[in-house]
């Protein structure tokens, strides 16, 4: 067999056994039950719990992109590290809080708090829209990911189309079948493989391509020392834009629906103890950016069509000839994906079945509402599907993207927990508002002041907003009292 061939069949048995995993974990649970689909019953493990959050990030922005940004960007890749760090440090004090009210209330979305707090269903309607506009780029940059790894380590025997449609296929079956149960075994699995791959490749290249961290860095100081410095004339971001990059991507971590909802599947203790050993996964992360900075100097720049795809270029020019190597190298990197895009696909179909079609049709039996759900994985997939095909944006951007509409949803969240007087009006507006400036920002402008992120932007626009309506409209008795169930005094 040629190497692409054994390359092949190791990753075609890797994709068997996180199918068969994925399967076996909603095996004997119940057909029929939205609280089974969508949160596993609340009854996650610290086990499981630590895989699964950590799995989400560990994604093909980390394998691919993380790669792509250390060699083309320097240090402002270390945005990765720093933001990875951070992002779950809130939900040591906003998780038990939401934990304690899913339970009680029996939420089972992010749409389910924020409605019940602000007593609109209008609202709930325009988070489940905006966490579908951010789900869809961020399961775009997985899918891109699946197929870069088949298309690259089989020498382009498969093609772009077919690897992602192999790999994110196993994923769709395997959520609409067994939910957010069969995710998260599945991250178990992927979670393990893919980190064990990532240093085994990291500790491998700066080894055998430089001699050692003190020699990479050195060569790459001499070469271009602005290479490796941020904000200063010749870096590859500004102070504002690498700072502004952590500070949304850190506040608009726990703001994903797929992430926020995990706070309904376990305990308050389990979620502080998943907080205090998450940071480990921050530290998983060195090889991967250790992988991009290891191709410098060695990888020509006109040998990539885009940055993304310096990991695969290094394994097929600088690893060995073994296909099978290659496959478990492969095997890894689909884990990567796979772990995160299972995740976003089951809090898509979650957050489109529960927050639009119940809210707009509230006597759906439950029955009915799940199988709205399960399809969802379908429909959604194929709208990422084909912009991953068909689009162009780099995994770093698509992620970047992603985060600055998802960002919007935390003054709702926060103002829900801590601020009684938070007005349901200035909430929606500036929830809208938000949004739209930021989108401006990203896609429409040339620039965004100061060279900040957008979604910074729209935030700052959207605490405005919420702050000017509520301090300007009286609250009523009834509402304040409401609030209560929610804002410890």
């Amino acid at each position: 067999m040629e190497a692409w061939q054994v390359a092949l069949l190791a990753m075609s048995i890797y994709l068997f056994l996180a199918f068969a995993l994925g399967l076996a974990a909603g095996r004997g649970r119940s057909l029929f039950s939205v609280s089974e689909y969508a949160v596993g019953d609340r009854g996650f493990s610290l086990f499981v719990m630590w895989f699964l959050m950590g799995g989400t990030i560990f994604s093909a922005f980390s394998f691919l992109g993380g790669p792509g940004w250390a060699y083309s960007k320097g240090a402002a890749s270390l945005y990765i590290l720093a933001y990875c760090t951070l992002g779950l440090l809130p939900w040591y004090i906003i998780g038990p809080k939401i934990a304690k009210l899913g339970r009680e209330s029996n939420y089972i979305t992010m749409g389910d708090f924020l409605g019940d707090r602000y007593n609109s269903k209008f609202l709930v309607v325009i988070i489940g829209i905006v966490a579908l506009l951010a789900f869809i780029p961020y399961l775009t940059l997985q899918i891109k990911g699946m197929a870069y790894i088949f298309n690259v380590l089989t020498y382009g025997h498969i093609s772009f189309w077919l690897g992602a449609l192999i790999a994110f296929g196993i994923v769709v079956i395997y959520v609409a079948t067994s939910g957010v149960r069969g995710a998260a075994w599945s991250d178990v699995f992927q979670a393990i493989l893919m980190l064990l791959v990532a240093w085994v490749l990291g500790i491998y290249f700066v080894e055998t391509l430089h001699g050692g961290l003190d020699n990479m860095f050195r060569k790459i100081a001499e070469n271009d020392p602005n290479f490796l410095t941020i904000g200063k004339e010749g870096s590859a971001l500004s102070s504002a834009r690498y700072s502004s990059n952590i500070f949304v991507s850190m506040l608009g971590f726990l703001m994903w629906p797929h992430l926020f909802t995990k706070s309904y599947t376990t305990t308050e203790r389990r979620i502080k103890l998943t907080v205090v050993a998450y940071p480990v996964f921050a530290i998983f992360l060195l090889p991967v950016l250790f992988i991009g900075f290891s191709a410098i100097g060695v990888v020509p720049p006109d040998a990539l069509e885009h940055s993304g795809q310096v990991l695969p270029y290094l394994i097929t020019h600088h690893l060995t000839n073994s296909g099978l190597l290659y496959g478990l190298v492969g095997a890894g990197a689909l884990a990567a994906a796979m772990s995160s895009s299972d995740a976003i696909t089951h809090g898509a179909s979650v957050s489109f079945g529960r927050d639009i079609c119940k809210v707009i049709f509230p006597n759906m039996k439950e029955n009915t509402e799940l199988w709205i759900m399960r399809g969802a994985v379908l429909g959604v997939g194929a709208i990422a599907y084909c912009i991953a095909i068909f689009g162009s944006d780099g995994l770093i951007s698509l992620l970047l993207g992603a985060y600055g509409p998802i960002v919007q949803l935390a003054p709702a969240v926060y103002a829900g927990l801590f601020w009684k007087k938070a007005s349901t009006v200035g909430i929606i507006l500036g929830l809208i508002g938000g949004v739209l400036v930021t989108i401006y920002f990203q896609y429409l402008s040339s620039t965004s002041p100061y060279d900040l992120h957008p979604g910074l932007i729209g935030l700052v626009i959207n605490l405005i907003i919420v702050a000017v309506i509520s301090f300007a409209k009286e609250q009523e008795q009834a509402v304040i009292e409401h609030a209560s169930k929610f804002v410890d005094d």
